[in-house]
């Protein structure tokens, strides 16, 4: 069982105040609103969502899963294949895969053991192999769990999880492990998780291409060019476009639209964009977030 590491962190280790939390990201101002009925019948193939605290990111992260929330029974998926980066640098892996079931504040998560082996032995001469140690201290699955929790909870729906660290950001093994996953799950009722923030700016982030002063308007001019890679499906563009900056998940969005599209996604759609500094009020460091589905 993997336990929660940023429980009381990262979000709030109190059941009642988590459920409260994640109601708030949604009636936040830069929220989406709560889930409306009636629910619809449609596929999302994948959705990319921040992996912030919850007072910085919740709020965007909230928009993709009004989108699963708002999905009918039939159509909200069974098992969501959630693919983050490594920040931690623990594991050996390329891509490494536990077959643990987690735990957070509202519950526990089945891994979905059988597809996830299928998924590893398809694809571990691409570097894809169990390995819990990457994940004893990573952050970025974990946070989308209780939204998971929360929106699953709506639709009255059972899930299962497959949690993938990458490692690697070497595009064709990206690209490849996106296609096999693509393959395997074209037929199933899968939904990919891309956990990703965007562009870091600031001192602290060892990054900072212009002026804090003109930091507001043109970080999000900045990522606005790998934004608009993604919403083409284009993968080596935004590969390109990402790697100049300090997107930490574009191995994750590299896998997640090339999974996508093998499994039927014609198009993926921007729901919502802004930075750390529209919460804070304060540029000098900064980090955009982004919210998108692929259907």
């Amino acid at each position: 069982m993997r336990k929660p590491i940023v429980a009381g962190q990262f979000y709030s280790a109190d059941k009642t105040n988590l459920d409260k939390e994640i109601e708030s990201s949604f009636r936040h101002r830069l929220g989406p609103g709560m889930p409306k009925v009636p629910l619809k019948e449609k596929r999302i193939f994948g959705i990319i969502v921040p992996h912030a605290g919850y007072v910085y990111s919740g709020s965007c992260a909230s928009h993709a899963y009004k989108e699963l929330a708002e999905l009918n029974k039939k159509s909200f998926p069974d098992t969501f294949i959630l693919l983050g980066p490594n920040h931690s640098g623990y594991g050996k892996a390329f891509f490494s895969l536990t077959f643990e079931d987690f735990e957070t504040p509202l519950g526990i998560i089945k891994n979905h053991t059988e597809l996830g082996t299928k998924i590893m032995e398809q694809t571990s001469h691409l570097g894809l192999q169990e390995d819990k140690q990457a994940h004893n201290y990573e952050h970025s699955l974990e946070v989308q769990l209780p939204f998971l929790q929360f929106v699953s909870k709506i639709a009255k729906k059972e899930i299962k999880i497959i949690p993938i660290i990458i490692s690697t950001q070497e595009y064709s093994k990206l690209v490849a492990v996106g296609r096999k996953i693509g393959e395997i799950c074209k037929e199933k009722n899968v939904c990919v998780i891309a956990s990703s923030d965007f562009t870091h700016y600031g001192q602290n982030y060892g990054f900072i291409p212009f002026p804090a002063s003109e930091a507001k308007t043109r970080l999000k001019d900045l990522d606005r060019k790998s934004i608009n890679h993604i919403l083409k499906l284009e993968s080596k563009a935004f590969y390109e476009e990402a790697t100049k900056t300090t997107i930490c998940g574009t191995g994750a969005i590299v896998v997640a639209i090339e999974a996508c599209k093998k499994m039927g996604s014609k198009k993926a759609s921007l729901l919502k964009y802004y930075t750390s500094g529209d919460i804070a009020k304060n540029y000098s460091n900064a980090v955009g977030y982004a919210s998108f589905i692929f259907d």
